[in-house]
């Protein structure tokens, strides 16, 4: 029996995946894993009991990721499962920046109950909320990965022009990333180019206040910049600053900051970029598959801190999981009857399993004594 602890409410349509040999619930006090969605665990204190955390969602800024790789507790995350439903609200950003539909509504109810007909009041008030239309103009995008691409397809077939920047780009995402999308190799071209700019990256050391005094400098006059990644990309002083100036003429945001609450041409949103029924449910889905494939045959795929690993088990044999790190030596441990060996790094941490036909228990007690080994587990 595998137990899973629920820190949010997770869909149905993922919780269904698992059979009868887990228990799901809110109250466990000693899980096998965690499933997460925007939960922060970060002075939660990690049981040593507990193997795996999936989280529902794409960004893991949520979990103390350090911390689980020290204790050895394999991290996933659910990439691509909500790209479509943030691909669309960053459709919706795109337009909402141009035409100034919000503040021309906020405009709108404030006539209720004016002496006057309505009709010729915004007749007479509408030129306040002119903005331009996106065909033809050129979009810029940050990172390319799963919710990137949609939106450079999409903004293709809108009629705009699509410039992108992606050091990383992978050859799975360029497969399915318009040929009329221009690649540029450096974030300057990007910027001299764009009239408006969307970030699609993960927040780390490298990229927080990446879009700054300093790069906004580089960008076209009036600017139009849209951010439904992280609030740390972007510097809110330099920001508010821009907006002041004109240089940028306006932000839409989906992780709204105090610093930048009732600014002028600033579009908050709250954090509705996935909430959606069918992201929802595909997240909840992919961290379920993930987590019990994990947990039966200690295979990893879309873990944020652990390598990639698919091994199958040999019959009749017992495998022992390991987690290390990096400068440890795995083929050192000894292990009687084993039939299969294998393991993976990924930076500074290590994965592996020994496929042994005697005792899998004996085996994993003497990889947990190995230095450098942090955890060491059977899978039955």
């Amino acid at each position: 029996m595998f137990d899973i602890k629920l820190l949010n409410k997770i869909s149905q349509t993922g919780l269904s995946i698992f059979d009868e040999k887990y228990n799901c619930a809110d109250d466990i006090e000693n899980p096998d894993a965690i499933m997460v969605r925007s939960a922060s665990l970060h002075d939660m204190e990690l049981p040593s009991c507990l193997k795996a955390i999936a989280r529902a969602g794409a960004g893991t800024n949520n979990i103390p990721i350090d911390r689980c790789s020290a204790q050895g507790i394999v991290v996933f995350n659910t990439p691509g499962a909500n790209a479509n439903a943030v691909k669309e609200l960053v459709l919706a950003a795109l337009f909402l920046s141009s035409r100034k539909v919000y503040a021309g509504m906020q405009w709108v109810q404030g006539l209720k109950d004016n002496e006057g007909d309505v009709g010729k009041m915004v007749e007479k008030g509408k030129g306040a909320y002119v903005g331009p239309e996106i065909m033809g103009k050129t979009l810029g995008l940050v990172g390319l990965g799963a919710i990137g691409a949609l939106v450079a397809n999409s903004a293709i077939a809108l009629g705009m022009n699509v410039v992108g920047y992606d050091p990383f780009l992978t050859v799975n995402a360029a497969l399915h990333l318009s040929p009329e999308v221009e690649l540029v190799s450096n974030l300057d071209e990007l910027y001299a180019k764009a009239d408006y700019i969307s970030v699609h990256v993960p927040l780390n050391s490298d990229t927080k206040g990446f879009i700054n005094k300093d790069s906004i400098a580089k960008m076209k006059d009036g600017v139009r910049l849209i951010n439904f990644a992280r609030a740390g990309l972007i510097d809110d002083n330099d920001l508010i600053e821009a907006l002041s100036s004109g240089k940028v003429s306006s932000y839409v945001v989906d992780f709204p900051t105090e610093a930048i609450l009732g600014v002028e041409n600033v579009t908050a949103i709250p954090h509705l970029g996935a909430s959606t029924p069918e992201s929802e449910e595909n997240c909840a889905r992919m961290a379920a598959v993930q987590l019990k494939n994990f947990l039966e045959t200690g295979n990893i795929k879309n873990s944020v801190n652990m390598p990639a690993f698919n091994v199958a088990r040999p019959a009749g044999t017992k495998r022992v999981a390991v987690v290390f790190m990096s400068s440890a030596d795995f083929d050192s441990i000894e292990a009687d009857g084993a039939v299969n060996r294998a393991s993976k790094i990924r930076g500074g941490w290590g994965y592996g399993v020994i496929d042994v036909t005697g005792d899998a228990q004996a085996v994993a007690e003497k990889a947990a004594a190995v230095q450098g080994v942090v955890r060491a587990f059977v899978i039955e």
